[in-house]
């Protein structure tokens, strides 16, 4: 992979940032900047250890934080009049966007005063922002978002991506992604040698778009000196298995799955309450089954893996759904600091120095074992 110098800019190196401090946009969500600050509250009475940037309009988070004695102690707010709206485009946040909560957010990282960012603000504005104040990894064509998706894995959950960052992926970013991926896999699940595979229209040789068929041969090319194992070609039906950790695809379709996903987990929720109120005889039967609907409730509940991460950056940042409420901003900072404390963006860089072009490593050795950087 040849670093990316575009626009005139070397490559940049991993930024470090004190891995206890998170660095939040409490504007731009739906709920308003009180969900964000019970989020973060939640996330302190958890976590002893973890400590915040707030951005924002300093009186009103002020009033906020200091309602939540605890969250007082550990949270620096820092000042900032504008709001990036859902509705604005990228190109106009990018030449107007100073001064505004997102880019306080994000230059807070940039400055190595966090570790990482979690905003619930306008995905293509975080991206844009991101890309310009952190830059893209050495090596990182397409940035893309990974998202954690409920499996049946002994983890809980697989990754995807990407899930909306770049509608368009040829081979050569499909790799990439896989490479990312696996890294995340390895960093955010704990996972030491991931499966990965390359998400298609059926597991058969022949089907398929042809940068699929090129990215299958980059990705298994590049598996052993990866250290991950490469399942080939996957379906839809695969995405929530345990035959896979990882799944490849480009922008447009892993957003489509994951919209699709998402409002499928609700309406299941939505049947199981009309059914279980339907008669006096389903209330009491939903009764007696009350600990395994909670259970079943919780491991199909979106909010528990809220938090799509921006892979391929010169540091983390976690977007967080603009509809999340308390328990989705909680997750979307636990992702963060998991993925702060394991030193995933400067592992993720290594890795990707590491493997060169037709997955051959930085020296053309393809015997490499998977005991290098993560």
């Amino acid at each position: 992979m040849t670093p990316n110098t575009s626009a005139g800019e070397p490559p940049a190196a991993p930024r470090g940032g004190d891995p206890r401090v998170i660095s939040v946009d409490a504007m731009g969500g739906d709920r308003g900047p009180a969900t964000v600050v019970d989020g973060l509250a939640l996330s302190a009475s958890k976590n002893p250890d973890i400590r915040f940037i707030l951005h924002g309009p300093e009186p009103e988070l002020r009033r906020l934080v200091e309602r939540r004695r605890a969250l007082a102690e550990r949270c620096e707010i820092r000042h900032a009049d504008g709001v990036v709206t859902m509705d604005e485009k990228p190109s106009h946040v990018m030449r107007h966007g100073r001064g505004t909560s997102m880019w306080s957010t994000i230059e807070a990282v940039e400055k190595g005063d966090a570790a990482a960012a979690v905003s619930c603000g306008n995905t293509g504005a975080l991206m844009a922002l991101s890309m310009v104040r952190l830059r893209r990894l050495p090596g990182v064509n397409r940035p893309a978002i990974a998202c954690l998706w409920p499996s049946r894995n002994p983890t809980g959950f697989n990754v995807m991506l990407d899930v909306g960052a770049d509608i368009r992926a040829d081979e050569r970013d499909l790799l990439q992604y896989a490479l990312m991926g696996m890294s995340y896999a390895r960093n955010g699940l704990g996972l030491d040698s991931p499966r990965v595979g390359l998400l298609n229209v059926g597991t058969e040789g022949h089907k398929g778009r042809t940068e699929l068929h090129l990215a299958h041969d980059l990705i298994a090319e590049a598996a052993p000196a990866a250290g991950f194992r490469f399942v080939g070609f996957v379906e839809g039906g695969d995405i929530p298995s345990d035959r896979v950790d990882v799944i490849v695809t480009d922008g447009f379709t892993g957003n489509v799955a994951l919209k699709t996903g998402e409002g499928t987990a609700s309406l299941i929720r939505d049947f199981l309450k009309e059914a279980f109120r339907a008669t006096p005889l389903s209330r009491i039967a939903a009764f007696l089954a009350i600990t395994s609907l909670r259970r079943l409730t919780k491991r199909i509940d979106p909010r528990r893996v809220n938090g799509g991460v921006f892979l391929g950056l010169n540091g983390t940042v976690v977007k967080s759904h603009g509809s999340a409420d308390v328990t989705g901003v909680s997750a979307a900072v636990k992702l963060a600091w998991r993925l702060a404390q394991s030193g995933f963006t400067e592992r993720l860089a290594a890795r990707l120095a590491q493997v060169g072009p037709a997955g051959q490593d930085a020296t053309g050795d393809t015997t490499a074992g998977s005991g290098a950087a993560q």
